[in-house]
């Protein structure tokens, strides 16, 4: 487990598809890993707690470290959904025993990871979408702003477009294409029953169209190439966005990222590096953890 005394990093990457935690030792070392499933304050900020929780005593756990023995971990969370300092704090008082807790927005988290804790800009494109500058170490996060208000570009709006796509089709109001057959196929052709399901579907649901979305845009689909175009602007302005707030060295991250690079502007594509760590591991960095190939 390490040297014992010398104390540990646990980070936590409670996002909306999924909860991930890491506990390294204080020379960067991996002990232990667990996750569990999407851990969002935005939809549901017991639920998100109750899974941050779990995955934190599985990952302790597996470590051989008791849930009363933490007084020697820092523990980082990177929170989906977290939008505020008093937010910030209520979700860290879930946390006690340990050394130290300290919570940011997983977008934060993430920013912080993509650039191994130095400066830099973030664009996050999962099951929602953010931008992050963290410049001097001061971070602004500009987009998001949950599914409803915001996420443009993300995979769940992606997939909310599609879907209302489908239902423009099957009333006739919109074209019908391979990609409004798709969705429409899914619910038996059935559009009350795609009525039905939007009422309880979470913004992971719609973001599990978006594989659909993209593939059908590949192939030249006529309803799945404009959806795709317009979530493309809405992650070149959020670049342009975090590049004016002063990040220099930009980075891409989330689900959808990858997938959608080849959707983007050519010259847009070339400024959006890989990340150097993942939110996980920027979680760690919060909290002064050292990573692979840093000074402990």
């Amino acid at each position: 487990m390490g040297e014992k005394g010398l104390g540990f990093y646990l980070g936590v990457d409670a996002g909306a598809t999924r909860c991930r935690a890491r506990l390294r030792a204080y020379h960067g070392v991996v002990v232990a890993e667990a996750e569990g499933p999407a851990a969002n304050v935005y939809v549901n900020f017991e639920r998100a707690a109750e899974v941050a929780n779990d995955v934190v005593a599985e990952t302790l756990r597996r470590a051989g470290l008791r849930q009363t023995d933490t007084s020697s971990v820092q523990l980082g969370l990177g929170v989906a959904g977290v939008a505020s300092p008093a937010e910030a704090e209520r979700f860290a008082a879930c946390f006690s025993g340990f050394a130290a807790v300290r919570v940011v927005n997983d977008a934060v988290a993430a920013c912080i990871g993509a650039h191994g804790g130095a400066d830099g800009g973030l664009i996050v494109v999962g099951t929602g979408s953010a931008g992050v500058a963290r410049v001097a170490g001061r971070d602004t996060i500009v987009g998001g702003r949950g599914f409803h208000l915001g996420d443009d570009g993300s995979a769940a709006r992606l997939g909310l477009e599609a879907a209302r796509a489908a239902m423009r089709a099957a009333d006739g109001l919109g074209p019908r294409s391979d990609l409004t057959r798709q969705i429409l196929g899914r619910f038996n052709q059935d559009a009350l029953s795609l009525v039905y399901w939007a009422a309880k579907a979470s913004p992971r649901d719609y973001g599990e169209f978006a594989p659909l979305v993209l593939g059908a845009a590949r192939a030249a689909d006529p309803v799945a190439g404009p959806l795709v175009d317009d979530a493309a602007l809405a992650i070149a302005t959020l670049a342009e966005r975090v590049e004016t707030l002063g990040a220099q060295r930009l980075a891409m991250v989330g689900g959808l990222g990858e997938a959608i690079r080849p959707f983007l502007a050519p010259a847009l594509s070339a400024r959006l590096n890989k990340p150097m760590f993942d939110p996980t591991d920027g979680a760690i960095a919060l909290v002064g953890g050292s990573l692979p190939g840093q000074a402990a």
